[in-house]
């Protein structure tokens, strides 16, 4: 019941000890209070009157998700993420599950992007990174209107759940153990920073089509509600070069892409 597990459970309800979730579920520090009613109840989770059995269990393959009657479930521990690893939670009885993270090997969907090629014979899917997400709906829009020759992406992350904000030990490789100098999710290159919300996406790219500043700027603010672009930030060097900047919230805005995709994976069965 980690930061992003703890959001996405949140962002389902709005569209350890059960006290401890209850607390961490209804104060966060950065995304404030929850706004509805949750509390411990018989060893449950009770989330605006609606009981969620708890499981604390190391290994998957014990939970007994089909007992609990979950149809879905996100995987979003961060250790699961390959489709043998993940494979454990269908032999729980679960019908299907979605890794909230990049994988090596899952067929991966984005929401505004490819979602409408997955079927339902596919049992694991990937919702990709939160820089991808936010990186992948910017790119379509540019693509689609204006056509990418080329292009470079920069990211500046913020410090994740799994990383420290001063130098200590760590259970993953030694990089994790500092913040400022780890690389995120997405790719071994991109950084982190010490700060607890908000990242942003730098797409500089070669256009196809000659097109004007402004019309970048209309066609993207009418395009995308999947982030959020910095039309100041944002530079032209000429009619076939540019520079766009967008910010994403790399945990609830992805939390709120990973709910998105289970419903439209429910409405095709």
């Amino acid at each position: 019941f980690g930061l992003f597990g703890c959001l996405a459970t949140r962002a389902a309800f709005n569209s350890g000890k059960v006290d401890i979730m209850v607390y961490m579920f209804q104060y966060d520090s950065t995304h404030g209070k929850f706004h509805g009613t949750v509390k411990a109840e018989n060893g449950k989770l009770v989330i605006d009157g609606k009981a969620i059995t708890i499981f604390q269990e190391q290994d998957p393959i014990i939970i007994k998700w089909g007992d609990a009657g979950a149809e879905y479930v996100m995987e979003s521990t961060g250790i699961f993420t390959t489709m043998e690893k993940t494979r454990a939670h269908l032999k729980g009885g679960t019908k299907r599950v979605i890794i909230s993270a990049p994988s090596a090997d899952a067929p991966t969907f984005v929401m505004g992007m490819n979602h409408k090629m997955y079927d339902n014979s596919l049992k694991i899917v990937s919702n990709a990174s939160c820089t991808t997400n936010c990186l992948a709906a910017l790119a379509k829009v540019i693509q689609d209107h204006f056509s990418i020759v080329e292009g470079l992406m920069t990211t500046i992350h913020v410090i994740t759940a799994t990383q420290k904000t001063v130098d200590g030990p760590s259970g993953k490789l030694w990089p994790w153990a500092r913040s400022s100098l780890s690389s995120t999710g997405s790719s071994p290159a991109w950084p982190s920073i010490p700060t607890p919300k908000v990242s942003i996406v730098a797409l500089s790219c070669h256009l196809e089509r000659p097109v004007k500043y402004d019309e970048i700027k209309k066609v993207v603010k009418q395009q995308h509600s999947l982030f959020t672009f910095d039309a100041g930030a944002s530079i032209a060097l000429n009619d076939h070069f540019v520079k766009l900047i967008s910010w994403y919230d790399n945990e609830l805005g992805c939390s709120n892409r990973v709910v998105d995709l289970m419903v439209h994976m429910a409405s095709m069965e």
